[in-house]
């Protein structure tokens, strides 16, 4: 017998029920007799937007999980690629924490040797970086307060899975670096 499971898509049973009023194990059986093993992603989604009145956020989420579950889509995989993200909450600015990944001679600090481009950047806010192998990196940023920030990066358009978790433990790493750098800097 199999077991029911507790997490998909990184989101527990009890979340999705509390959300979605079914629990993981029912949203996979509804999917399978509604014939989602044959569908696309989309057409998965559309399905629990229009027939179960999810909202489209909770149809992405529990068309990802569903396809999960049955073998289609592995963790942190994404149509164009894998992706992972990191978060820290730094005793700093914000914009301190932006300068700190703007600026090439600060983030030499803490980031050094590394190639990137800086696509676009909205102050304060975010950063969109062509990665040196060509992969995507986006780093958003949110004030917490006078001397508190978020720092969150999201790599993707990675290759594999083995990839994403190599980045994933890269980019917690990183924002160590980042946060001992900019906590001292203070």
């Amino acid at each position: 017998m199999q077991r029911a499971p507790t997490k998909l898509n990184g989101i527990s049973s009890a979340a999705v029920k509390k959300a979605t009023d079914r629990t993981w194990t029912q949203w996979l059986t509804l999917l399978d007799k509604a014939g989602a093993r044959k569908k696309s992603h989309r057409e998965i989604a559309e399905f629990l937007h229009a027939h179960h009145a999810l909202a489209s956020w909770w149809a992405q989420m529990v068309a990802v999980g569903y396809e999960q579950a049955r073998g289609r889509r592995q963790k942190h995989q994404k149509p164009d690629g894998f992706e992972v993200s990191v978060s820290r909450t730094i005793a700093a600015p914000v914009a301190a924490a932006f300068a700190a990944w703007k600026d090439a001679a600060q983030r030499e600090k803490w980031l050094p040797r590394t190639p990137l481009a800086i696509r676009k950047a909205t102050p304060h806010k975010s950063i969109r970086i062509r990665w040196g192998d060509g992969t995507q990196l986006s780093v958003n940023f949110w004030s917490k307060g006078a001397l508190k920030c978020q720092v969150v990066p999201q790599h993707g358009r990675l290759p594999d899975a083995a990839t994403a978790e190599k980045m994933k433990t890269y980019w917690a790493e990183k924002l160590d670096a980042l946060c001992f750098w900019l906590e001292k800097k203070s």
